[in-house]
């Protein structure tokens, strides 16, 4: 195998400040993530920042079909040129935030399975974007910030929990498998990092009425966060004609008391509470 080293010297590749490029290096960690994804021989997989194309050659030799989506040109150019005469891999040039997971899903007619070495600067965006195609997508496995796996399986009443982490649980089983030390990279950032896994359910965790309005009441409630659950419901403008009555009287159907934050309420309590304010906005 041809190291990640020797492919960013051969092709004279500098890491990109302004894409916040940082290159996987270590052959262990990137064998390992691979792994991670207990790819099948019918798998398609999208792979997110593929980069010199170092882990998609692993990918490659477990899956029916891998899309390696890239957003630098220079990059696209050496994956092209690395997987030349390699059928299953397809090489996408563009933005992972544009990418169309439904449009390809139809193409293969399956489910997909996603990986990657997310930007730090976009992790948010990324997640948000697999959530809105969570129906075409079985599972992911993404290396991200610590911080930001840390956030997103973070358990109520915790520093970390917020909006990503209600959407996010609702909608996928999620799991922290193991960090990835910074000297793992080229450059060498500031952060560490961590493997996230999640699988995506086939209905949520909980009944919800409205599963647009959910995600709204779970914005709302994480607003200002260190006001009251309360006080953020009553300027919420997706509560539009609701009185204050009308929303005290959902906390009390939902069994929550008004005068706690956001960030304590469990996944559970805030589909309850959405399908409380849900109803009393349409009856």
């Amino acid at each position: 195998m041809t190291t990640p080293g020797e492919i960013l010297q051969r092709y004279n590749i500098r890491p990109s400040r302004k894409l916040s490029q940082s290159f996987l290096v270590d052959v262990n960690t990137i064998h390992k993530i691979a792994a991670s994804g207990r790819f099948l021989p019918e798998d398609v997989v999208v792979e997110i920042g593929a980069g010199i194309g170092v882990m998609t050659r692993d990918i490659a030799s477990a899956a029916r079909r891998v899309i390696a989506v890239e957003l630098d040109r220079r990059l696209v150019e050496i994956l092209q040129d690395q997987f030349v005469g390699c059928a299953n891999v397809e090489i996408y040039s563009g933005d992972i935030l544009k990418f169309d997971f439904a449009h390809i899903s139809d193409r293969y007619k399956s489910k997909l399975k996603v990986i990657g070495n997310v930007p730090y600067n976009i992790s948010s965006p990324v997640i948000f974007h697999l959530l809105a195609y969570r129906r075409v997508i079985s599972t992911f496995t993404l290396m991200l910030q610590k911080e930001v796996v840390e956030r997103l399986v973070s358990p109520p009443d915790h520093k970390s929990y917020g909006v990503p982490s209600v959407l996010l649980q609702m909608y996928a089983d999620v799991e922290r498998l193991f960090d990835v030390s910074s000297t793992c990279f080229y450059p060498r950032p500031k952060v560490e990092s961590s493997i996230i896994q999640g699988i995506f359910r086939e209905k949520p965790l909980f009944e919800l009425n409205d599963e647009l309005f959910f995600s709204r009441v779970v914005k709302a409630a994480f607003a200002q966060r260190r006001k009251m659950l309360s006080n953020n419901l009553r300027h919420a403008s997706v509560l539009g004609t609701l009185s204050g009555a009308d929303i005290q009287s959902a906390l009390d159907e939902a069994g929550i008391d008004g005068k706690r934050r956001g960030e304590t309420l469990s996944v559970a309590e805030f589909a309850a509470l959405s399908n409380a304010l849900k109803y009393r906005l349409t009856n």
